[in-house]
């Protein structure tokens, strides 16, 4: 481990503070308790072939993206905290340090890329069997060049400017740095909608008729302002079921599949909408920027303590991403316990909002079945990629809510 740099007691002091803003964030503004559920029980809702089925996929389709996501995690760092990050660095041979730090960084996610295709392409391979995909191929090959040049880019222009910033000051970088990839977080947060989005998705309006102006009467009655609903051609690639919102302020949009619209009834169309705007009337992704505001200038605090004046030296660009991956990964529990607890509160804010917990459940039994949901996953698996409660649990609280208000949802398996 790097020797600490002498004088770190300002960046301790900061780093310190940061820590407890973000902490207290995050307990203030997560939705810790709503109802209390009764246990969570599929066989009440789901059939036994419904149940097989999905045991099915995921027995097929888990051992091929566990193996992916463990290549993704390992490679950086394996590359990153050995001589082979300096290796690729003079080996690339790019100069100048400002064009050749890039070229490592897309270097690295290329090669990570790379090693994930065979267990990446088996994965999809599993999808397009149970349906769940419909992805041509050569759709599924620019879906990962743009992922990769989306992310290359953005690390990239983290490590050039901490670099930049450490040359020009090396025991005073941090502070800096600190401001300055927490604005591009906002930044990044504000435009992503309107630039990120439309390279992966076509978006229209959706067009004028009945159940458009349901939806703006439900989010005018719900005091949010919705000027447009806006429709995803999702179906080029997946017949999976979803809706959402992203942006703030003037980038704010609702967004929904093209799949939900084609088959889901009426009454389940509200309801997942009902959700989103729950999303919007909490200005949950504001919070969710302002929570990765604060934990990019503490991660930066942290980097310095690591790093130092080190971190002048552009061959260090593979330890970066490494330190990057490694901070990530750790984050991912807390980031998806703090992500189901708010998607969680979006769906007591659809049941409170359209007073429908007969359809609420129907509808995540039938998005569950759709989308070939985990019912059950392990511990594990639960803490490290859940964002959202199980298809069990969210059936749970609208029973839970039902019975709180008076009636009952009866369970929905065919026996």
């Amino acid at each position: 481990m790097p020797k600490r740099p002498a004088g770190v007691w300002a960046p301790r002091a900061t780093g310190g503070l940061l820590a407890l803003a973000l902490v207290f964030t995050i307990a203030v503004s997560t939705p810790w308790h709503l109802i209390d559920l009764p246990k969570p029980d599929a066989a009440l809702d789901f059939t036994s072939a419904q149940i097989a089925r999905q045991n099915a996929f995921r027995h097929e389709i888990l051992k091929w993206s566990t193996t992916s996501w463990i290549i993704s995690v390992v490679v950086p760092l394996v590359i990153g905290f050995s001589p082979l990050g300096r290796r690729l660095y003079d080996a690339l041979r790019v100069r100048p340090w400002f064009l050749a730090v890039p070229v490592t960084v897309a270097g690295i996610a290329l090669i990570t890329n790379l090693l994930t295709v065979p267990t990446d392409v088996l994965a999809e391979r599993v999808s397009l069997k149970y349906g769940l995909s419909v992805e041509n191929w050569r759709l599924w090959v620019w879906d990962r060049g743009v992922n990769w040049l989306l992310t290359s880019l953005g690390v990239a222009v983290i490590a050039v400017l901490l670099i930049a910033l450490a040359k020009r000051s090396q025991r005073g970088w941090w502070l800096p740095g600190a401001i300055i990839a927490a604005l591009l977080v906002l930044g990044v947060s504000f435009a992503y909608p309107v630039l990120v989005e439309p390279r992966f998705n076509h978006f229209t309006s959706m067009p004028a008729g009945a159940l458009r102006n349901d939806f703006l009467k439900l989010a005018d009655q719900d005091g949010v302002p919705v000027k447009d609903v806006l429709v995803a051609d999702a179906s080029k690639r997946t017949t999976a079921l979803n809706a959402y919102v992203s942006g703030f302020g003037s980038t704010r949009r609702l967004v929904v599949y093209d799949t939900l619209l084609k088959d889901t009834p009426p009454a389940q169309i509200r309801l997942v909408v009902a959700h989103e705007l729950g999303h919007a009337a909490e200005d949950d992704v504001l919070h969710g920027t302002l929570i990765g505001v604060l934990g990019t200038a503490f991660g930066i605090t942290v980097l310095y303590l690591l790093l130092g004046a080190r971190m002048a030296d552009p061959r260090r660009t593979g330890l970066f991403v490494a330190l990057v991956v490694a901070a990530t990964t750790l984050a991912s529990p807390v980031q998806n316990l703090v992500s189901r607890k708010i998607e969680a509160r979006a769906d007591y804010h659809s049941l409170r909002l359209t007073n429908d917990p007969q359809d609420f459940v129907a509808m995540q039994r039938d998005l569950a079945v759709r989308n070939i949901s985990g019912l059950d996953p392990s511990g594990w698996r639960y803490w490290m990629f859940a964002t959202h409660p199980t298809p069990p649990e969210r059936i749970a609280m609208g029973r839970a809510w039902a019975a709180q208000n008076g009636s009952t949802v009866p369970p929905l398996a065919k026996r």
